[in-house]
């Protein structure tokens, strides 16, 4: 009866495992899963939580596409299904209407925003109208009459939907087949004919987006304190990253605090964007066309200072996470105050920053000083005499550079950090005089298209490489301005100014690399091999993320300042690395930094022509005084910033049966699970009869 028993028990988990097999492809029937979905995440700080998340096990509503603000009341009122997955096509993303969705969020089960194929018309930016205004120099005790953008307000398209908290998911999808198949099914199954209500069985979509993290940042890092075991469980990590910066001239990296010899130009601009969705921060002209005008400028500055250097070294410095409360920047400051960089705020000479500076109006850039430090006189004289730098800097080329025409305070800016601290001459140029020329700011739709970086048709993707675009004409012409400003100002010759001229080339394989895709032959040669693996054949995203490791912007702008900027030397790739890492040899392990990069690929040749690069660029914590070292997660003086975290991001669509039909279906669901179980008891308190057998006599003779 025992082996008889275990073969029948064997049978039926051998018929479950069949139909757990058969539960992948039943599952694949059922459900149509989303591609290139990207949401909405949760982001805290000091005092609140902003963003999206879903419930636990996702949030499950009826389709329905709003045509039009009107039909907003079928989603709100009227509609007889709820709670509802709205589709948004993107002319409907806007303020009024997310802010209704989300005034009436129990009949919402969440939101997907189609992204268009090409920009709209109008002005829109997720942002708010006064970008960091909290965290910037303009306070009650600085100027209270230029605080809070009272004087000008900077980005007017801002309708601030980045930094409010919707309670349901928002996603992002392609204009693409699983769009389309949306959209069919929503015409199939949920749409309103002549009147009368769909019926049974409905289309429904399914998003999850749960996040770990709720309330603020104080709460989620004291929640990631008490996590203990083998794998704790965090729900939050600081926003962050790292710095890049680079000096004219090899400064000890390791002997940190005042020099006394040392006078230093320091020539900014920022590397991050951000919008609405996490993973979509093209940041063309909030990011990329400053720091690669700057990095333009450098490489023209680089044989002229060889040949004839300034009285002052310049440092490039290219922050990260300025979008957040200036998290690069006011970390740099906060280094130089306690002697943790290699040189301190009394080595500051003077800071000129580039802002956004790719759509220029007429040709012009303006330069932006700011008036409440320009009321000390030495201040003012050199804040002149820098303005007077950019102004001669641009000769015969086309552009013009003035200061605005009335008294207004900076632009948002990394330069307001190192006012915060002391009262340093400095200029920031803008393409704007008052409010910005971005009508995107930190969209996205802040890309390559909206900054003009188009190809004729037919290119080849090595001729669109190659192609010199008029936008990188125009940039070219702008790093050359800064770049004879940096000289001028560092107290380089005057009779070298005409000889300092940024490559349109090279600015053109930048904003193809960074814009349209980092993977590409140009990018490739400027990197290591293991770095060359994760180039992408997309647009850069510049959203921070969180302060593990360093971004894929961070990687590119390390290598490419250091090839343009540094020199080749002629070792193997194992004396370069060992002069990295050398202890005896003080000066290249302390003063230059050296790189292995994958170089050319020589015609008809099966291995690239690697070759090491010497330079100065080195990579600093961007990451708050906040979190480390101060730990002060309620300050009001740093970011505080930081991101949730999650387990699964996905969505996909189905179809529904009515409430009735469902209650039914588990109704004989249920009776049939009782009855099998009574089969089942009946079946084994009967067994020794049922699974008996007739057993032979033990005297019986053959």
């Amino acid at each position: 009866m025992d082996s008889l028993s275990n073969k029948w028990t064997f049978n039926v988990l051998l018929c479950l495992c069949f139909i757990g097999v058969g539960c992948t492809s039943v599952e694949k029937k059922i459900y149509l899963h989303l591609n290139y979905t990207v949401p909405c995440v949760r982001l805290l700080n000091a005092t609140h939580q902003i963003g999206c998340q879903s419930s636990l096990s996702g949030d499950v509503g009826v389709l329905h596409v709003l045509e039009s603000e009107e039909n907003l009341d079928f989603v709100l009122r009227t509609g007889l299904h709820p709670p509802y997955m709205v589709i948004l096509e993107h002319q409907l993303f806007t303020g009024s209407i997310m802010m209704k969705l989300k005034n009436n969020s129990s009949r919402v089960a969440g939101v997907a925003v189609v992204a268009p194929n090409a920009n709209p018309m109008e002005g829109v930016s997720p942002h708010t109208a006064c970008p960091n205004e909290n965290s910037g120099v303009y306070s009650e005790s600085y100027d209270p009459a230029l605080a809070h953008c009272n004087t000008t307000l900077w980005n007017p398209w801002g309708n601030g939907l980045s930094y409010e908290e919707f309670d349901f998911p928002i996603f992002s999808l392609k204009n693409d087949n699983d769009t389309r198949i949306i959209r069919q099914c929503y015409l199939d199954h949920n749409r309103v004919v002549n009147g009368s209500d769909p019926r049974y069985p409905l289309c429904a979509m399914q998003l999850y987006s749960h996040m770990s993290a709720v309330t603020n940042t104080a709460t989620c890092m004291r929640r990631n304190d008490i996590n203990f075991g083998i794998t704790p469980e965090y729900v939050c990590d600081p926003l962050g990253d790292f710095n890049v910066w680079a000096t004219t001239r090899p400064l000890n990296n390791t002997a940190k605090g005042h020099k006394m010899w040392e006078s230093v130009v320091i020539a900014a601009a920022r590397l991050d964007s951000r919008s609405f969705f996490f993973d979509i921060a093209p940041g063309a002209q909030s990011a990329a066309s400053g720091f690669i005008t700057l990095l333009a400028a450098a490489h023209a500055l680089r044989n002229v200072i060889q040949e004839a250097p300034p009285n002052r070294t310049i440092l490039y410095a290219f922050f990260q996470g300025e979008t957040f409360d200036y998290i690069g920047s006011s970390r740099m400051v906060y280094d130089m105050e306690n002697e943790q960089f290699v040189v301190d705020l009394d080595n500051v000479h003077s800071v000129l920053e580039v802002g956004q500076v790719g759509l220029r109006a007429d040709s012009r850039l303006w330069l932006h000083s700011d008036p409440v430090s320009r009321r000390n006189i030495s201040v003012d004289e050199e804040v002149k005499t820098l303005v007077e730098n950019v102004q001669s800097a641009v000769g015969t080329l086309n552009v013009s550079a003035s200061e605005p025409a009335f008294s207004q305070p900076l632009p948002p800016s990394s330069f307001q950090r190192f006012l915060r601290s002391r009262p340093i001459p400095g200029v920031v140029i803008e393409d704007h005089q008052s409010e910005f020329s971005n009508r995107f700011y930190e969209s996205m739709y802040d890309n390559a298209e909206y900054l003009s970086v188009t190809y004729p048709q037919n290119m080849t993707e090595e001729e669109q490489l190659q192609f010199v675009t008029d936008t990188a004409k125009a940039l070219a012409e702008v790093s050359t301005v800064v770049a004879r400003a940096l000289y001028k100002q560092a107290g380089g010759n005057q009779s070298q100014l005409s000889g300092i001229n940024a490559d349109a080339q090279i600015v053109s394989q930048m904003l193809y690399s960074f814009l349209i895709q980092s993977n590409n032959s140009w990018m490739q040669q400027m990197v290591p091999a293991d770095l060359a693996g994760h180039l992408k054949d997309t647009a850069i995203n510049f959203y921070v993320g969180v302060a593990q490791q360093s971004s894929e912007p961070t990687h590119l702008v390390q290598h490419l300042l250091a090839n343009l900027t540094g020199s080749v030397v002629n070792v193997t790739q194992q004396d370069c690395q060992n002069q990295r890492t050398d202890e005896s040899d003080t000066e290249s392990k302390h003063m230059y930094t050296y790189m292995w990069v994958q170089g050319a690929m020589p015609p008809n040749a099966t291995e690239r022509e690697g070759y090491c690069v010497r330079s100065t660029v080195h990579l600093s914590k961007a990451l708050s005084p906040a979190f480390d070292p101060l730990r002060e997660f309620t300050s009001i003086d740093y970011s505080t910033w930081t991101e949730s975290r999650w387990k699964t991001i996905k969505g996909r669509i189905f179809l529904v049966a009515s409430h009735e039909l469902e209650m039914v279906t588990l109704g004989v669901g249920v009776g049939v699970l009782l009855t099998s179980l009574l089969l089942i008891y009946v079946l084994s308190s009967k067994a020794d009869i049922l699974f008996s057998t007739q057993r032979e006599p033990t005297n019986a003779t053959y």
